[in-house]
């Protein structure tokens, strides 16, 4: 991705106005792991193995990064599920409203969670009459890097009722009858998109594209549910912490285009490669740039943070025991990076590779090249080819 952003960013800049967050972006991927951002020199302390480190530049959008915090949230979220079934439901937005979406992409998107979770919790009293939950996560890509914003949604099999107690819900195949779903969040979407937008002053001006959605049939999707949670979110946890596109699926870049694969749908989702043209491939990417503060995993419900404070509610015998735990006032350790990133992967990486079995220690910190301050557009086109 830092090759593609290096070759093609300068006549993406000449060509389209991106936003200050959008600048940043690739601008953090063309300069990570690389002496721009420093990093340390390390020695073998058996051989004499001498290697060097660069820093990561850890922004969200960086293929590169992020791994370790991925793993950490898959691991957290599978320890506070609830032990029971799962269903997987996947709320998707017409593409009538994307024009919407790329004009204020941070109004839009918290009007879609809004929606997405205020169409679940009707539905949980309404049908069963009790409290649900949701992990929520934002998706804005297609597998061809198109805009496609959808959110997948991880809902327990159970609920918290107004009796105080939990109590199973959902059918064999379906939580909720999903064409009553799908006409429930789009009334519920475009009528506090509509307001907002009345709000702002400009509803006029998306007038044409709302009405489209009115008549466009919206889709929502209900898998089976699973027995174990964990399928959905090892699943759902290659996605987290990633936008986009990962730098395996890109095949070659060359001077004028970008190859990469991408999953056919209409074709039984078949792998194929997908070829564009190097600005047009950057041009989709940056459409996935989220605005700062953008929150794009949230938890609803039983699953939230303050609804289980306030109801007291417990999930698992683990669960009970860091309760117990925190109102007794014992400090749990925490890991550092290094050391979750070693539990969880089984690889070591202060490891000597020509030992294998000695340690590297850092000897030496190699700064960070300081650039004079300047607008970072500029900046960014002094790197670029």
């Amino acid at each position: 991705m830092a090759t593609i952003v290096q070759r093609f960013g300068k006549k993406l800049l000449d060509g389209q106005k991106l936003s200050p967050t959008q600048v940043k972006a690739l601008n953090s991927i063309a300069q990570c792991r690389t002496r721009a951002l420093g990093g340390h020199e390390e020695v073998c302390d058996h051989c004499g193995e001498k290697r060097y480190s660069y820093n990561s530049c850890g922004d969200r959008h960086c293929p590169k990064c992020q791994i370790t915090k991925q793993m950490q949230w898959v691991e957290q979220i599978s320890q506070m599920t609830l032990p029971i079934k799962h269903y997987h439901i996947i709320f998707t937005m017409p593409h009538q409203l994307n024009s919407l979406c790329l004009w204020n992409q941070k109004l839009y998107y918290s009007t879609l969670f809004g929606a997405v979770w205020n169409t679940l919790q009707s539905f949980g009293y309404t049908h069963y009459g009790v409290e649900s939950g949701a992990i929520a996560i934002l998706h804005s890509w297609g597998q061809n890097l198109s805009l496609h914003p959808h959110i997948h949604c991880i809902v327990p099999a159970a609920g918290y009722s107004l009796q105080g107690k939990w109590k199973n819900i959902g059918q064999e195949k379906y939580l909720y009858p999903v064409h009553q779903l799908s006409a429930a969040f789009k009334g519920k979407f475009l009528d506090s998109i509509k307001r907002k937008l009345k709000k702002l002053q400009v509803a006029d001006a998306f007038y044409e594209q709302i009405q489209q959605a009115y008549r466009t049939p919206w889709v929502v999707y209900c898998e089976p549910p699973l027995s174990d949670a964990r399928h959905v979110i090892h699943y759902l946890g290659q996605y987290t912490h990633r936008v986009a596109i990962s730098n395996h699926r890109i095949l070659e870049v060359s001077d004028t285009h970008v190859t990469f694969v991408a999953k056919d749908y209409r074709d039984k989702a078949r792998a194929k490669p997908l070829r564009l043209p190097g600005v047009e491939f950057l041009r989709r990417f940056c459409q996935h740039v989220f605005p700062r503060g953008m929150v794009r995993i949230r938890r609803y419900g039983i699953y939230n943070p303050t609804t289980i404070r306030r109801l007291g509610l417990v999930f698992s015998f683990d669960h009970l025991r860091r309760i117990r735990a925190a109102k007794a006032g014992v400090k749990v350790k925490k890991e550092t990076a290094l050391q979750c990133y070693s539990r969880l992967t089984g690889f070591d990486p202060c490891r000597c590779l020509r030992c294998t079995d000695k340690t590297m220690k850092a000897v030496a910190v190699i700064p960070r090249i300081r650039s004079p301050a300047a607008n970072l557009l500029n900046l960014l086109r002094s790197k670029l080819l």
